[in-house]
């Protein structure tokens, strides 16, 4: 079967186009896809057998390949047949199940999975010859591999843990200023206002405890059990978790080194023929790192999709120095892009999704 899309065409593929892309062959997986890999607009990728421990991140650079620097670079490499256990701060290369035949006109990017970023588990995907992490440049034709370092919990994975995922899109699918505000006139991105849509719809975050009762996040316990990371409601909450109660004055300092899981203050939705991701903030503004998991399907928050408007969750991180935060500061930008073609399955119709309609919520591994 032959794979192709048109030559003008501009937008992230959906569900049916991967499923056919893997079908054409420009998608290659070492085994048959399973349950739920294939999402709205992207494809879960698999981890493989064998994961190595290496000494630092890298990029292979142009001409390279990831296999000739892990030799150079590993310390131990270790079976992941019956699951294993990544030590925290430690860096590990596995190669994944899933390689690429790409086309010229398709190229791909990737993000760790929302239940990725909500444990602390720093991962990218690197291809052969890259410059940069999770970007797969158009024509690509090899494997691709994914970088993990747990930094707050130790966690299980095993051969087929998902804990990335793929785009993958052709042209321009970004919308302009212009585009954005029409959409945000037709369908409301966001539940305020007066929307900041400058770069992207504005996420801003949420430290007043109106909505949890006093409540607004969570502090990361260290020292803690590990984390099975295909362990549905699996442990407690106060294992692994402390919960931070809301100041008087709508603030919160962040603790270098420390983890936290907060929610915006804006309920956001993404319509079923876009996608969206949240982008880098300005570190210029603040020495904080937001949201690890990036991509929000489509159907994120939609009515239509069983949504009511979804308060992204905030996986935060603050760098060097104690940061403070205050309510409604902005912290992130949600780029909103154009579907080649609305997905058969919008994000929370019968896709298993765990995270439609959330307030302030932690990852399917904690029980509620």
């Amino acid at each position: 079967m032959t794979f192709t899309v048109a030559a003008d065409a501009n937008g992230i593929l959906p569900d049916r186009m991967i499923a056919a892309m893997a079908d054409g062959g420009l998608i290659l997986p070492a085994y048959d896809f399973v349950e739920s890999q294939i999402q709205p607009a992207s494809l879960d990728l698999r981890l493989g057998d064998i994961a190595y421990r290496v000494r630092a991140s890298f990029l292979p650079g142009p001409g390279a390949t990831v296999a000739e620097r892990i030799d150079e670079l590993k310390l131990h490499e270790f079976s992941l047949a019956d699951g294993a256990v990544l030590e925290t701060n430690c860096v590990y290369i596995v190669p994944l199940l899933e390689s690429l035949a790409l086309p010229p006109e398709i190229v791909a990017a990737a993000n760790p999975k929302s239940s990725t970023g909500r444990l602390d588990v720093f991962t990218r995907v690197i291809a052969d010859g890259t410059r940069r992490f999770d970007m797969i440049g158009a024509g690509y034709h090899g494997p691709l591999y994914a970088e993990i370092s747990p930094k707050t919990f130790p966690v299980l994975v095993s051969e087929g843990s998902r804990l990335s995922q793929v785009r993958f899109r052709t042209g321009d699918a970004i919308l302009n200023i212009d585009e954005l505000e029409a959409l945000h006139a037709a369908e409301r991105l966001v539940d305020i206002d007066e929307a900041d849509l400058t770069g992207g719809v504005a996420v801003s975050v949420d430290l007043s405890g109106e909505k949890g009762g006093g409540f607004v996040g969570y502090r990361a316990k260290r020292h803690t059990g590990v984390v099975d990371v295909d362990r549905r409601a699996g442990y407690a909450v106060e294992d692994f978790w402390e919960p931070i109660s809301a100041r008087p004055d709508g603030s919160l300092i962040l603790d270098p080194g420390e983890f936290y899981i907060l929610a915006s203050k804006e309920a956001v939705q993404v319509p079923p023929d876009y996608a969206a991701e949240m982008v880098p903030f300005d570190p210029l503004v603040g020495e904080f790192r937001v949201h690890y998991a990036g991509f929000f399907d489509p159907g994120f928050g939609y009515a239509g999709a069983g949504g009511q408007g979804a308060r992204a969750v905030l996986e935060v991180r603050s760098r060097e120095v104690p940061f403070i935060l205050e309510h409604g500061q902005i912290v992130g930008r949600l780029v909103y892009e154009k579907m080649l073609a609305r997905p058969d399955a919008m994000y929370g119709q019968r896709i298993g999704s765990n995270y439609q309609a959330q307030g302030l919520k932690l990852s399917k591994h904690f029980r509620v």
